[in-house]
């Protein structure tokens, strides 16, 4: 928690712009409990775990909450646009 001076280190990846907090969210261990997370909330628990330390984020629940959804979501649109087209049932 010291690099992350103990408040969540979001930066909008929750889909908060963070604009009145200097575009970072302000929730601190003060009042919250932060979560250790990397950037990418998708990796496999194993992956995760390999993540170094040093590129591991501090994450309050609901940016991490938000994030995951989002990159979820992304995710999900990603694979969809690289699945081929059914084919049509009338060809011309």
């Amino acid at each position: 928690m010291e690099p992350a001076e103990y408040r969540c280190q979001c930066s909008g990846a929750c889909g908060s712009q963070h604009t009145k907090t200097g575009r970072r969210c302000h929730r601190t261990t003060g009042g919250h409990r932060l979560l250790i997370a990397p950037a990418d909330l998708l990796l496999s628990p194993a992956a995760a775990a390999a993540v170094p330390a040093e590129q591991l984020l501090a994450w309050c629940p609901d940016c991490h909450r938000a994030a995951l959804g989002r990159q979820r979501a992304a995710d999900r649109e990603r694979r969809r646009l690289e699945e081929p087209e059914p084919a049509a049932l009338f060809d011309l």
